[in-house]
């Protein structure tokens, strides 16, 4: 299993993240803008994922709804602007804290049957990206990450078997 890589250099308002997965770039885009796929393997695994809308088109919107074992909701939406297999370019909003946006480009890059996800995360501010970090940004994205591989394989381990 390939580690995800997290980069996020002091004083930039940017992230950078990357992961290397066993599977070809159209499963990994599908698995990025299908909804029942979607909400298999975003965000942390403790947390219950509802992807209530995916419009994968340029300006078609996104939510997605989740709750932990206690109750509380974190409700997360945003914008797609540009939409193609190799790359998915969207905004990113915290509901719960209305204003603070990101903007997130995914790019899918293949290489001896692997794709590696590139997602480049740019903030309005320092302090809003240090704010995510400090919310646990990485270790949800990389408990994400690990599931999405297990999808992947899962998804590959199906298709050979059909």
């Amino acid at each position: 299993m390939s580690e995800m890589k997290f980069i996020a250099e002091p004083g930039k308002q940017q992230i950078i993240v990357t992961r290397e997965f066993e599977a070809p770039p159209e499963l990994v885009h599908r698995a990025y803008v299908e909804p029942e796929l979607r909400a298999q393997w975003w965000g942390p695994g403790y947390l219950t994922t509802n992807v209530e809308k995916i419009d994968a088109r340029p300006g078609g919107t996104w939510r997605i709804v989740q709750r932990d074992p206690q109750g509380n909701v974190y409700a997360f939406h945003g914008v797609f602007h540009d939409v193609t297999p190799e790359r998915t370019v969207e905004t990113f909003e915290w509901e719960g804290m209305p204003g603070h946006v990101s903007l997130q480009t995914a790019t899918l890059t293949e290489r001896g049957g692997k794709t590696t996800l590139t997602l480049n995360v740019v903030f309005q501010s320092v302090e809003d990206r240090d704010g995510m970090i400090g919310g646990n940004m990485h270790e949800g994205m990389e408990d994400g990450m690990n599931r999405l591989d297990e999808l992947l394989r899962r998804l590959q381990r199906e298709r050979r078997a059909a």
